[in-house]
């Protein structure tokens, strides 16, 4: 018996809890743990990001959809974003997972590591921009979707750590960019899904059970138990102190980071 296999759904566990408790998930959490898995089960180093990134990013397909759902239940996602949002996004996302299959997995660690420690700084300082404009027009909004889909494809994040930011600081108010960003996060996926399905295509050397460079096992142990854990961790995070326990987390991805680079570095 493949033990590893038993890694998965425990880590499904794991990152369904933290979605539903921060709101935060995909790349952030997931890369890093299945970076260090598929090491232990010596894949090929060659192929050891892009594997974590695609498999990481097909699940926010299935996870964004439930919090789509939910949030989109409160009223509160604005549609009219992301209509605007969607097709600069799209673009976004399927050029930068395409590109980042060109990249070598030490310098594409490097660039992930680089954005988890601003993720990580935003969760440990609860930084919030304050408003300073309306929202840009539809050339602005296809721009800042293209954007927001590049550095999501590299690090295989659903994009809700560089979305709330920016509507936050065009005057949207916090529930409606929350809501909006967890609608942000489908096309984001669906494009970078693709995008990491063409670019692993018929790639030499890629272990068994293997869509381009998505891990079949490690996306059906995921993605089944963080739905499952997910709501779970919602109803918790009205009972616990959230922002203190948000800033031990972005604590907890610096670290996780580190020794991701650390043991690519060794």
């Amino acid at each position: 018996m493949n033990w590893w296999l038993l890694s998965y759904p425990l880590l499904g566990i794991f990152a369904g809890f933290v979605a539903g408790l921060f709101g935060v998930g995909g790349g952030l959490t997931l890369v890093p743990i299945l970076f260090m898995i598929f090491t232990s089960q010596d894949f090929p180093a060659s192929h050891l990001m892009h594997l974590a990134l695609g498999t990481s990013m097909t699940t926010i397909v299935f996870t964004s959809m439930s919090s789509m759902r939910a949030h989109h239940a409160h009223n509160a996602v604005r549609w009219d974003i992301v209509r605007a949002m969607a097709p600069g996004l799209l673009l976004g996302t399927l050029g930068g997972s395409l590109f980042a299959s060109l990249v070598p997995t030490r310098p594409l660690v490097v660039v992930f590591t680089c954005v988890v420690y601003y993720a990580s700084a935003q969760m440990i300082l609860d930084f919030k921009p304050k408003a300073h404009r309306q929202l840009p027009g539809a050339f602005g909004l296809f721009g800042a979707g293209g954007l927001i889909g590049i550095v999501s494809s590299l690090v295989a994040a659903g994009g809700g750590f560089l979305s709330i930011p920016f509507m936050l600081f065009c005057n949207v108010a916090i529930h409606s960019a929350v809501g909006t960003s967890s609608a942000l996060g489908l096309p984001i996926a669906a494009a970078g899904m693709i995008g990491y399905i063409i670019a692993g295509w018929g790639v030499p050397g890629l272990p068994d059970y293997t869509l381009g460079y998505i891990y079949l096992p490690a996306l059906l142990g995921v993605v089944a138990m963080s739905m499952l854990v997910a709501p779970y961790g919602a109803k918790l995070a009205h009972r616990l102190p959230v922002k203190q326990l948000k800033r031990a987390f972005g604590g907890f991805l610096a670290l996780l980071a580190t020794k991701m680079l650390w043991s690519l570095i060794g």
